[in-house]
This record gives structure tokens, sequence and C-alpha cells, in this order.
């Protein structure tokens, strides 16, 4: 009800009062996300006199006393009480009736919208409203959503940021260790890192097994019992006695997932990567800053694993001599080298850094995965990496939410069912 009466997705033509008084919505009001009447700043007129203030909207007019209202001095400001079912008259605290009207919302609106909603996760419902969408439109939508999804991004970091008390060098370590899970083990690599505080590694960055095992140490990933295996003894040794020295205890249940990963992509030498990274060349956070240009951003993550897990998906003794890298240069700069520049950018005012963050998103080719895929298939194909993060962000946080009525194509389709059945 609240979406049909914001957007006015009702016929205007003959709007009455219970009572039978002729009623004009000049103006619906602005939506209240907070306590209190849900439009405020409404313009209404009510037998050619203009009302100014808010609107209370009710499934049921009795509603109003069950949710309490009456109690609230906030709800004396309503000058229209909007009800599908008008089974109550409804006073101020001085006694003066609130004007009440039914909201004229035809069933096959809800019906629609049934139809967007009820759908598995993998259907795309409005493809259909979307081919039908103008191509002006459609950029506007997507170009809000690639930067809503970098604010999103953005306002991770800074939360981080300030539980590191301004160290974005830790900041960065968590962001990038969170980018390197893929989703799928984001939530694990992110936990690792939290564990592992930085100020550890840099006491060890001149010795790369010390690194790596406490890494290992702390995902719970270094074999136990009897080996042959002098990288697994070493890790084991350096460990227990590391884990000693800083007081360090692994975290249970991390939820390391495997399945469905191609054996190059292993959580095991992604933590290899992460390692590397921590202990070679500048800071994380430095090096990122030092970013110029997309081929500074790939240069910077273009690395190859050295020793043991140049030949090695996982603790298997079996080795294999032409492995490729743990992740794709690309992924990173998109997960983390934008939100971070981008989020430093804002944080200092400098807007060369966020004009930056968004050229290597223009500059980097379209993302292939299958959300994706989904609206290439509808006739949205992205052109580069700013719009098929848009889409992913239209796909994780509209479609799999089911928030079609907050979404321009849903609205689009939902408008257009109203204005033919007026």
């Amino acid at each position: 009800m609240q979406y049909v009466w914001q957007h006015r997705l009702f016929s205007p033509i003959g709007l009455r009062t219970v009572d039978g008084r002729r009623i004009s919505i000049i103006n619906p009001g602005l939506l209240n996300n907070g306590p209190g009447p849900d439009f405020f700043n409404a313009s209404i007129e009510i037998d050619g006199q203009k009302w100014v203030g808010n609107v209370e909207l009710h499934v049921r007019a009795s509603d109003w006393l069950r949710h309490g209202h009456q109690n609230n001095d906030a709800y004396d400001s309503v000058i229209l009480h909007v009800v599908d079912v008008d089974d109550t008259i409804i006073r101020r605290a001085n006694g003066a009736i609130i004007p009440q009207m039914r909201l004229p919302c035809s069933p096959d609106l809800h019906i629609h919208y049934r139809q967007l909603t009820a759908n598995a996760p993998s259907d795309l419902t409005c493809a259909t409203a979307i081919m039908a969408t103008p191509r002006i439109y459609l950029t506007d939508w997507i170009s809000s959503l690639a930067y809503e999804r970098l604010h999103q991004k953005s306002e991770r970091i800074m939360d981080q940021l300030e539980q590191y008390a301004g160290d974005w060098e830790s900041t960065a370590y968590v962001t990038l260790a969170r980018a390197l899970g893929m989703g799928i083990n984001a939530e694990p690599f992110e936990r690792l890192a939290r564990s592992l505080p930085l100020r550890f590694i840099r006491k060890h960055t001149d010795n790369p097994i010390a690194v790596e095992a406490l890494f290992f140490g702390q995902a719970g990933m270094i074999p136990q019992g009897a080996t042959d295996d002098e990288y697994v003894e070493a890790l084991r040794t350096e460990y227990a006695f590391l884990a000693n020295k800083f007081s360090l205890s692994a975290p249970t249940m991390l939820g390391w997932k495997n399945s469905g990963i191609r054996p190059g992509n292993c959580p095991q030498r992604r933590i290899a990567y992460l390692a590397m990274l921590a202990t070679e060349g500048k800071p994380l956070m430095a090096a990122i800053n030092d970013i110029r240009s997309l081929d500074d951003a790939r240069t910077l993550f273009a690395r190859s694993l050295q020793g043991y897990w140049a030949t090695h998906y996982n603790f298997s003794p079996n080795s294999s001599p032409s492995l490729t890298r743990p992740v794709n240069p690309d992924v990173l700069i998109i997960n983390a080298a934008v939100p971070l520049i981008y989020s430093y950018g804002s944080y200092v005012g400098d807007t060369s850094k966020t004009d930056l963050a968004i050229r290597l998103l223009e500059e980097l080719p379209p993302e292939h995965n299958r959300l994706v895929d989904i609206f290439a298939a509808a006739g949205i194909k992205p052109a580069n990496s700013l719009e098929s993060q848009a889409l992913i962000q239209l796909r994780r946080s509209y479609c799999e939410q089911r928030k079609c009525i907050y979404c321009r194509f849903g609205h689009q389709l939902l408008s257009s069912a109203a204005i033919r059945q007026q």
C-alpha cells in the first residue's frame, strides 16, 4: 500500500473520503522509514480545502488502535488515514475525526507483484520488461547500481578502519584477505586475517616459512601426524614456536570450502599468496596508493607463487609442474584495490583517488559469472567491470532479496500494469 501510494499507482479520478468528501492528492508526501506516520509533508485537498501534514496507511482502519497511535501525539498531525478496510472511525486527541479514504488499489497489481517475487532465485521474471526498457533509462539505473555497490564496499572498509583505530595497513590486509575468498571463502579468509594481526607478520618478513606457518597454522590446515614432507614438518615446528611466542590460538570451525573450486584456486594456494604479499615489497596499502594506472594495479597483483606452492595445489605429496597463478589479478583489483583507493580518497578528500577507482573499473573487462550471464541473456551485456559490478549488485541486493518494488525494472513493470488497469 505504501508503494502504491508513494508512486500514485491508482486512478486520481473520483477519490473521496469514506463519508463522501472529494479528495485531490496534490503531493503524497515523503516516505518515512523511521517511527511516526508513514508519509511526511503531504498536501491534500478535501472538498476544496487544502491540508498540509502527514499521512498514515493501514490495511484495516482499526490497526490504528491496535498499533496504539491514539496514545502517540506524533499522529495528531495526520491529515488523511488511507486504508484498505474501513472498519472504524479514527479521532485525534481533541476528538476531531481524521479524514479517512479507501485506497483504490486493484488486486491485479498485487498479483503482478507476486508473480515477480514468487519465482525461483535463478529466474529473471522481469526479463521481458528489461528488454523493453529504453537504453537511456537502463544506463541510468546501471550507473546508480555501480556506485551503490562501490559505496557498500567502502562502508565495510570504513567500519574496519574504525575497528583498527585508523590503521590503513591492517584494513587493507583484511580487505585483501576477504577478496581472496572469492565469495565462497570470503568469511573464512576474513576471520583468518583478523586472528593473525599484521604486527606479528611484520616481525618475520625476512622468513617466508615462518609467515606461511603462521597463516596455515591459524587456518587449521597444517597436516597432523607423521609425514616425510620436509615443508610440512617445517611449518609444524615454526607454528608451534610462534603460536606460543605470540599466544595465538587458531579460530575454530572456519568452514573452508573446496567443493566446486578448480584445483588452481584452492584456498591453500591463496593463503600462500596472501603470505607472499604480506612479506614482499612495500606495505600493501602504500603499494595500492602508488597505483596510477591499470598496468600498475596488475603488476602489483600479478605474482606467481614460489617454492612449495609453485608445484602444489594443497598439502598432497603429489606435485604438478604447470600451475596457473592462484588468482586473476583483475579480481583483486575489482574487489580489493578499487574499494580501498575509493575509500581512501573519500576519507582524505582526494577526488583524484575516487576518480581513479572509477576509471580502473571502466578500463577493466566485464566479469563473466553466472550472475552477470543471467542479465546478458536478457539483453544487458556489460561493457566493462563497472557495469558488471552493477549487475552483481542488482542480483544480490534486489533480485535475490525480492526487493522488486525498489528496482527500477520492477517498478516499470508494476507501474505499467497499474496504468493498464486504470
